[in-house]
């Protein structure tokens, strides 16, 4: 399962994370995002400009040993999760976007696994 935006909050929240208020509004913003270059970030580039649509984010203090963390803003704010035992992954920001640099690459990568 790929959790987009709310759906990677919702999913790390009912792992026992806490979703709270983002230091910025980020409503249709770009920014470079780093990753760790696995899973659905596999063979695109690092950072990689995406679109941002969100008031909330996954407070890092709170994310389960379950999850690792995959990709992050410049602020260090989670922006990719992935769980370490089941097929499950999320990234805050929106691939589907035109804005989103490969975001297409991104889904394909979620679809070919």
């Amino acid at each position: 399962m790929l959790g987009v935006c709310l759906g990677h909050q919702a999913m790390a929240q009912a792992f026992g994370a806490s979703v709270v208020r983002a230091a910025k509004v980020m409503h249709g913003k770009t920014s470079p995002v780093t990753h760790n270059g696995q899973g659905v970030f596999r063979g695109l580039p690092s950072p990689l400009t995406v679109t941002r649509y969100h008031s909330l984010i996954v407070d890092p203090a709170t994310l389960p040993e379950c999850f690792e963390i995959t990709a992050w803003s410049e602020t260090q704010e989670i922006m990719g999760i992935r769980h370490r035992e089941w097929d499950l992954e999320g990234v805050q920001f929106h691939p589907e976007s035109i804005l989103s640099e490969q975001g297409h690459e991104l889904l394909e990568n979620f679809l070919q696994r």
